[in-house]
């Protein structure tokens, strides 16, 4: 299935008599009108053609009847019957690459984890090998939560490099050897299907820090209308949701502020093979490479995480001036989107990172741009990205003209 995942469709209120079911699905998703006089009055339809449509997400399992609402009449009456989006008909399948583990969860289609897993993933030996375990994986997810592998609706993949959303494909990733081009998709499909004897269901691949941001805004931050969110690991990457969207650029290419040059990096060579980038000398695995060189054993951002977490003095040092680093190039990037909240996340996310970004963001930001913004940290942590794929794949089949395809594919 192609098209790009995200809050895409249309909105109900096409003109009088024109709102499919798939709009009236998107009416009660979104708590806008939740009874069938409440989406009479906001398509202007009769209630014969609602009560037809309605049926027909009846049919397909998508919607329930819930506790009766308040009367609206001050004559009284019988309550009015609310509509509700019924979450438990099928569940998605997430999973989050980092370079070297990786997280996957059954969730259900409100965002719940049913159940996780996280364990070692190198993306380095390649995605048949990487994608092939994440289908065993999901299998055994699948039984731990009790769901039988054709409750799965689809399936939503993170992963630490730049995609192109209309191919599922990675697009030249700096620390995915063996990956760019590669058709994750129909390997990822067949995975799930060759360990859970599933047919195959769509699947869904996006950047890392996108899903992150999407995920975070979506359950922490619903009313900010533009909201950045930057991941500092092995690498560092950016997502930004503007209006509930993902803005990803026209190729996937936006936020892939770790290979910005910076003039302290000009000697220090990124593993996209230029010198001067953000990433080298300010990532998890930049400040990994300064630890080992002074004799303290670190070879990745989770390295650095858990050094951090013990209190580590060095560690605290070069995570602070990290965060400087980061933080002027983050006044640039707070001057021209103006977010109302920027989101610091991954394994250098703490206080000495933060308070460095901090100091040099207001440093050097005009106070017009910094005035009403909250710099803050992760709240879902190491499941932003799990959240943001499941909520990436619900949106995108659940979209209003995507509604429509599959009710014709259902025969209702």
């Amino acid at each position: 299935m192609t098209g790009q995942p995200g809050r895409t469709g249309q909105r109900a209120g096409r003109g009088a008599g024109q709102a499919s079911a798939g709009e009236l699905l998107e009416l009660v998703r979104s708590r806008r009108a939740v009874t069938r006089g409440a989406l009479q009055q906001a398509t202007g339809l009769s209630r014969a053609t609602v009560g037809q449509r309605l049926d027909r997400l009846f049919r397909a399992g998508w919607l329930r009847e819930g506790a009766g609402g308040p009367v609206d009449s001050p004559l009284g009456g019988r309550p009015s019957i609310t509509l509700e989006f019924d979450d438990e008909h099928a569940v998605v399948l997430a999973a989050d690459l980092d370079t070297r583990h990786a997280r996957a969860a059954v969730l259900s289609l409100s965002g719940e984890i049913l159940a996780e897993h996280s364990g070692t993933l190198v993306v380095e030996d390649g995605p048949d090998a990487v994608l092939g375990e994440l289908g065993r994986w999901f299998a055994e997810l699948l039984e731990k939560a009790g769901c039988p592998a054709e409750s799965v609706c689809g399936v939503g993949l993170a992963v630490p490099g730049p995609v192109d959303t209309e191919s599922g494909r990675v697009v030249q990733p700096p620390i995915m050897p063996g990956w760019d081009g590669y058709g994750i998709r129909a390997r990822l499909s067949r995975a799930l299907t060759e360990h859970t004897g599933a047919a195959a269901v769509p699947v869904l691949v996006d950047n890392d820090a996108n899903l992150m941001a999407y995920g975070e805004q979506r359950t922490g931050y619903p009313d900010c209308s533009a909201f950045v969110l930057v991941k500092v690991s092995t690498g560092i990457g950016a997502g930004v949701v503007v209006d509930g969207s993902v803005f990803r650029g026209i190729d996937g290419g936006a936020g892939d502020i770790g290979h910005i040059r910076v003039p302290e990096g000009a000697q220090a060579l990124c593993r996209c093979g230029s010198y001067g980038c953000l990433a080298a000398v300010a990532s998890g695995g930049a400040v990994a490479r300064r630890l080992a060189e002074a004799g303290v054993p670190a070879a990745s951002g989770s390295d650095v995480r858990d050094l951090l977490a013990s209190g580590h003095p060095e560690a605290v040092g070069l995570a602070r001036e990290a965060g400087r680093r980061v933080g002027d190039v983050l006044a640039t990037v707070v001057t021209l989107l103006n977010p109302g909240v920027l989101m610091i996340a991954g394994d250098l996310a703490g206080t000495p990172f933060l308070t460095g970004v901090r100091e040099l963001l207001y440093q050097r930001a005009l106070p017009r741009s910094t005035a009403h913004l909250d710099v803050v940290t992760s709240r879902l942590g190491e499941r932003a990205g799990l959240v943001g794929a499941g909520a990436m794949v619900v949106e995108h089949l659940y979209a209003p003209e995507r509604v429509e395809e599959r009710l014709r594919a259902l025969g209702v």
